[in-house]
């Protein structure tokens, strides 16, 4: 039991990684290798096989101590020195959304033997600064001895449907309605059953919203009843602690959802791009032609410093239903995706790319450098360090686009992409010059990429990024 912990634990601090080919040679076959066309699925197990193997063992020793007090005191004494430490590591694991769906699966199983349960991710970090917090709320539960909690509709309608009637999922008048003391917007008030426990119902919405919660034994039993009436089967799995099944999907909090039929009911701002190039755009909730998004004001705060002062500020564009973003509709949608699942979409990769022509890939990349630039702005660091990763990868794989882009990048004041475009036209800059491409550049620009062309020559052709 010790030597697993131990394991466990270099594991989890990057001291050890083992992969299977390394030591199971003969379970390497060709299917292991990624055709150019195929996108493999996601592996269960994750690369470190011994940092797997170990949550697994690890998580049926706490089971079995679990079960028998020996066994629960002898654990207690080989973990006593690091549980903290460990249990800080098994929560970051969880996070990591760069770990196997199995790693984090496992880790969320032997976190509920120490009254931790659910599957913390970093969108849950920014949703739960939100809830019970009156500002956005435009639903407020209440339970039978007239205790409640203001909530946001959307999240609900999204995390869980079931703790709002089918009334207040389809439409926003057929409720009774209060005042928001906020902003004198209304909020929908939702009378709950009787049978529903306030301390289990908090404790519910902590996980609906942050994604996990700590709990004792008693208050569990309770939640048990709740989570199964609202049909949260992860949940429950965790609550009842049953092991993870192999191949399930590690569950997230993603809000995509919200900007369909979902959430269309609880929207309550548009943002609308300044460009469009989508041939035929049409909107499913309203006649406005121009390309926008219907988003929800408590998502995009939660996000976003910019907008959150933008809409405290108590200027005209604050009470504005309509805020014009200077980016094209390609990356707006992207913007909106990014704020509803904390992924920026990834461009097509590999021969989908390669057997892309320069326009293709040129409109497929544009809408990342508009994305960098609009991040500077509004603060948005995830998603500038994203966007910049994008734009470098792809400018390595197709370094002629460089000539097109780096205009871009002049134009939006760019300079650190200038400068990385320059650096991969360093190569080709005589020849550039030669067939007259550089002509239309700005003489600032040309010397620019000159120089660049200098310390190519001067580094041995090692075209640094």
């Amino acid at each position: 039991m010790e030597a697993v912990v131990l394991i466990v634990k270099r594991c989890l601090n990057n001291e050890i990684h083992m992969e299977r080919p390394s030591f199971a040679p003969h379970l390497l076959t060709s299917f292991h290798e990624r055709s150019c066309c195929c996108i493999d699925k996601e592996d269960w197990e994750g690369s470190n096989v011994l940092l797997f193997y170990g949550l697994w063992a690890l998580s049926s020793f706490v089971h079995q101590c679990s079960l028998l007090q020996d066994l629960s005191q002898k654990f207690t004494t080989v973990v006593t020195y690091i549980k903290a430490q460990l249990l800080n590591k098994l929560h970051e694991t969880c996070t990591s959304t760069w770990l196997s769906p199995g790693v984090r699966w496992y880790a969320s199983y032997i976190l509920s033997y120490f009254g931790c349960y659910g599957f913390p991710n970093e969108l849950a970090k920014r949703i739960g600064k939100s809830l019970n917090q009156e500002e956005y709320a435009d639903l407020r539960l209440i339970v039978a001895n007239g205790a409640s909690v203001s909530v946001n509709g959307v999240i609900l309608a999204v995390r869980c449907p079931s703790l709002l009637p089918h009334e207040i999922l389809t439409s926003s008048k057929n409720c009774k309605e209060g005042t928001d003391k906020y902003g004198g917007e209304t909020i929908r008030e939702v009378r709950l059953s009787a049978h529903v426990d306030y301390e289990a119902l908090v404790l519910l919405l902590e996980y609906v919203y942050l994604g996990c919660l700590h709990a004792e034994e008693d208050m569990v039993k309770k939640l048990k009843i709740l989570a199964k009436r609202c049909n949260l089967q992860p949940f429950l799995q965790l609550l009842y602690k049953q092991c993870p099944k192999w191949g399930t999907p590690f569950p997230s909090l993603d809000l995509t959802s919200a900007l369909n039929s979902v959430g269309s009911s609880f929207s309550d701002f548009i943002l609308e791009a300044e460009t469009n190039k989508l041939v035929g755009w049409t909107c499913n909730y309203c006649s406005n032609s121009v390309p926008h998004c219907h988003v929800h004001k408590v998502i995009l705060q939660s996000g976003c410093e910019y907008l959150q002062g933008l809409f405290r500020s108590g200027m005209q564009e604050s009470h504005s239903p309509v805020v014009k973003v200077s980016i094209s509709s390609e990356a707006l949608i992207k913007l909106v995706q990014w704020f509803y699942s904390n992924n920026l979409p990834n461009p097509p990769s590999g021969c989908l790319w390669d057997n892309m022509d320069d326009e293709e890939k040129l409109f497929n990349l544009q809408p990342y450098v508009e994305l960098n630039w609009l991040a500077e702005f509004w603060m948005l660091e995830s998603i500038q360090e994203a966007s910049w990763n994008v734009i470098v990868s792809c400018l390595d794989s197709a370094r002629h686009l460089s000539v097109r882009i780096i205009k871009m990048a002049h134009n939006l004041s760019l300079w650190k992409l200038v400068d990385i475009a320059a650096n991969f036209m360093a190569p080709s800059y005589r020849q550039l010059r030669d067939s007259g491409d550089l002509e239309e550049f700005d003489e600032a620009l040309v010397h620019l990429i000159y120089s660049a062309s200098i310390r190519f020559a001067q580094e041995g052709g090692n075209c640094s990024r």
